[in-house]
């Protein structure tokens, strides 16, 4: 048995290390390499075998963008926030945060309709900037979603203790003596909760949009009533009565806070994963991104007000932050409620959140930059099946161990830096894909952008710098105009578009570098380690699987059909979408 197991062994190293040898051409040939809009809805699409199903309504996608996005943040990340950050200015960091992830919405929901697949910001980067910053992008929401997921899952433990009169959390967990402190805590809920939530959706996309309706109805009304009740029960002279007033750590506080409260708006990105399972994606994707963003951004506004208003900024637990101010104002019942509440909330963000992951490594695999038995859809239940199971283990391995502080700052590093791209690849598809200006010209504005942005963040970070402050700031706002007045934009109708470009985009990549800058600097070191791994993963297999199965196949296919596209694959005939979606 040796002998005929080695020799095979032996060819399959030497073929993988002939195959690394070649690693530096490769790389030429395919980091830039890009695909079109067709091909991206059509081609790539159909390497999944089944196609998603067409069910979800206009109703189902504002549903699954409030359902993503309530709960996670304001019971996850407030009470934190306002106690070591913003102070009762809490409203104020998620005003700041909800305007930059309005402008990052607008930036995706033009995307989305141009190219209405399941990729969201990997495909919308990879046909724009190519496929190494596509997977960049990619790897890095997965990321995101991943260690979000499980940090939520792990709060999820935290108010359902509550429901149940316990006031320590840690209670319901198990602790394991000699692991390291953060990760020595095993919730088994948790796990239980992530693994419950991927089996219902690998039953069916349209089920587990009728399951979140339900939680999201109820929810709304539940932040209703914490907001009204919060108000009546509260002295609004907490918000100025604590030391410190209003905001007791400075306008850096409440921006460090909205840099790490962006967390709670994560779950719009999820919305648009699901334009190949919408039946109007031009109609809808819009109301349903960039709706959901302000319904939450006003929600979230008000409750942190209205926790500051029921207890001092300084008395406001960090865990379970609502459910403990009720029980401090004496309504025990109410702090109950409270955790069923939070409760449903967290399941309906995870059930969102859960249902966009494994989206996203669906595509992903189907550009053979991740093991191409994840791109397969399940012909029955129209669903990715094998992405569904396969991210829904990770995260129950991570939820079981991780504790919450660990992964908040990386997941918001992750967030903020896609959404940046994402609004870099606007600027870049509407000049120079749509109006023909040269790239060279839009590379450098946008250069100058960034280096402007970071130059403005740093001034702010350090006191010693404040004169920068209005340098890069007046600097930015004339180069912006100056590339307004004398840049061409073509006025060819699109569906939808962001109005009064590029002026959103600009802001857009302002805040986002802006919020990055205010993190700490082990949240950096940390994402770093993480983006040499994708890196290296990328070099290692990515390259090889995707030259593999883009440039060879397209030598092997182009014969028969004699006609090449620019990026050496064969153009297919194309799929009338729009039948599909009207």
């Amino acid at each position: 048995m040796e002998n005929t197991i080695n020799p095979s062994n032996n060819i399959c190293l030497c073929n993988y290390l002939h195959s690394l040898s070649q690693t530096p051409y490769k790389l030429k040939k395919r980091l830039l390499a890009t695909w079109t809009p067709d091909q991206e809805l059509n081609q790539v699409r159909q390497r999944s075998g089944a196609d998603m199903k067409r069910k979800l309504s206009l109703f189902d996608l504002v549903a699954l963008g409030l359902g993503g996005m309530l709960g996670v943040g304001v019971f996850v990340t407030t009470g934190p926030v306002a106690r070591t950050k913003s102070g009762p200015a809490v409203f104020i960091s998620y005003i700041i945060a909800g305007i930059s992830a309005l402008l990052s919405s607008m930036c995706y929901s033009e995307f989305s309709i141009a190219i209405p697949v399941a990729g969201g910001a990997f495909s919308y980067l990879r046909v724009t900037f190519g496929e190494f910053v596509g997977y960049l992008a990619g790897a890095n929401i997965l990321m995101e979603y991943v260690l979000s997921n499980a940090a939520v899952a792990r709060s999820f433990t935290e108010y359902l203790s509550g429901t149940f009169g316990v006031e320590d959390p840690n209670s319901w967990r198990i602790e394991i003596h000699g692991f390291v402190n953060g990760y020595n805590m095993l919730d088994f809920s948790a796990v239980a909760l992530i693994l419950l939530l991927t089996l219902c959706l690998c039953h069916s996309t349209k089920e587990s949009s009728v399951l979140n309706l339900g939680m999201t109805i109820f929810h709304v009304i539940f932040f209703g009533f914490i907001i009204v009740a919060g108000f009546l029960i509260g002295d609004p002279k907490n918000l100025v009565s604590s030391p410190g007033g209003l905001t007791p750590f400075g306008a850096k506080g409440v921006v460090d806070g909205a840099a790490i409260v962006y967390f709670s708006y994560i779950g719009y990105d999820s919305v648009s994963t699901l334009a190949e399972e919408i039946r109007n994606p031009s109609r809808d994707l819009p109301v349903g991104i960039v709706g959901s963003v302000v319904l939450v951004s006003f929600l979230y506004c008000l409750m942190g007000l209205a926790l500051c208003v029921m207890v001092p900024y300084n008395e406001i637990s960090e865990k379970a932050s609502f459910a403990m101010a009720f029980h401090k104002m004496g309504w025990k019942w109410a702090s109950h409620l409270v955790g069923v509440g939070a409760s449903l909330g967290i399941t309906a963000s995870l059930l969102v959140a859960m249902l966009g992951q494994a989206r996203y490594l669906c595509v992903i695999a189907r550009a053979r930059l991740a093991p191409a038995w994840l791109a397969k859809v399940h012909p029955s239940t129209g669903t990715p099946l094998n992405a569904t199971l396969f991210l829904g283990l990770c995260t129950a391995a991570i939820a079981l161990f991780t504790d919450l502080d660990i992964v908040l700052e990386i997941i918001s590093i992750g967030t903020l830096l896609v959404f940046y791209l994402v609004a870099n690849a606007l600027i870049y598809r509407r000049y120079v894909i749509i109006s023909n200006n040269p790239p060279l010209h839009i590379l450098l504005f946008l250069f100058f952008l960034t280096s402007l942005s970071i130059g403005f963040s740093l001034s702010w970070k350090f006191d010693e710098q404040f004169w920068g402050l209005p340098l890069f700031a007046g600097s930015l706002i004339t180069i912006t105009a100056i590339f307004h007045y004398m840049v061409p934009l073509s006025r060819q109708e699109l569906k939808w578009s962001v109005p009064l470009m590029p002026w959103p985009a600009v802001i857009s990549i302002f805040l986002n570098v802006f919020l990055m800058t205010t993190l700490k600097m082990l949240s950096f070191q940390r994402f770093g380690i993480w983006t040499c791994l994708i890196v290296l993963f990328y070099v290692l297999y990515g390259v090889h699987s995707t030259y593999r199965a883009e440039e060879m196949e397209a030598e092997m296919v182009a014969p028969q059909n004699g006609v090449i596209t620019n990026f050496g694959t064969t153009q297919e005939s194309k799929i009338d979408i729009q039948i599909q979606q009207h």
